[in-house]
């Protein structure tokens, strides 16, 4: 079983150019409601650690969690995109501070792209693995909500699930913030993705 990370809340930022300098960069990128700042906690275990709401959309800045023991090595949960309630020039400015920050970071070595395990990839979600592709920008599929699907249905939903992205069952992992299914494989995944640079 692996160790919860120890993660602390460093900063947030409305532009990617008021960050200071790091070490190396993971990033959670997906839908407003897809279980982003759940998920962080989990792979934390700490329920307060990242800020959840019924309301998809509270994430609205780059939020920084850092590790505790290594400092310089982040995990940075960004804004979800598609349903939150704001006016449009308030999304499209989130859009562009995103945009920004996943193409311009230097030490940003993967992006973990979560998208629901109930539902599959949306086109949104299509339209963000196309991009980050056109950008090289290295992507891990992370499925979320594991354990709304029956038991029934796992198996032709995980490949369902992997077809619609592009990508073979395995690279998948499928993760329950609620159940803890796939958090110890998601912390190994962001322990090992840290530790890319020196």
């Amino acid at each position: 079983m692996s160790k919860p990370l120890a993660l602390r809340f460093l900063r947030s930022a409305s532009d990617a150019g008021q960050l200071p300098e790091s070490r190396c960069e993971v990033a959670l990128v997906g839908r407003s409601n897809v279980g982003k700042s759940s998920l962080l906690n989990a792979v934390a275990n700490r329920k307060g650690l990242a800020r959840t709401s019924k309301a998809p959309g509270a994430t609205r800045l780059l939020n920084i969690f850092e590790l505790e023991s290594e400092p310089g090595r982040w995990l940075v949960d960004l804004p979800g995109y598609g349903f939150a309630k704001a006016p449009k020039a308030q999304r499209v400015g989130w859009q562009k501070m995103m945009d920004g920050y996943l193409i311009d970071r230097p030490t940003l070595v993967e992006v973990l792209l979560l998208v629901d395990g109930l539902i599959g990839p949306t086109p949104l979600d299509l339209q963000t693995v196309e991009w980050l592709a056109h950008h090289d920008v290295p992507l891990q599929p992370v499925a979320t909500k594991a354990d709304k699907v029956k038991s029934s249905q796992r198996g032709t939903r995980k490949a369902e699930l992997a077809k619609g992205l592009g990508v073979a069952p395995g690279d998948v992992i499928w993760t329950s913030a609620t159940k803890g299914q796939g958090i110890p494989e998601l912390r190994a995944e962001i322990n090992s993705a840290l530790r890319l640079n020196p």
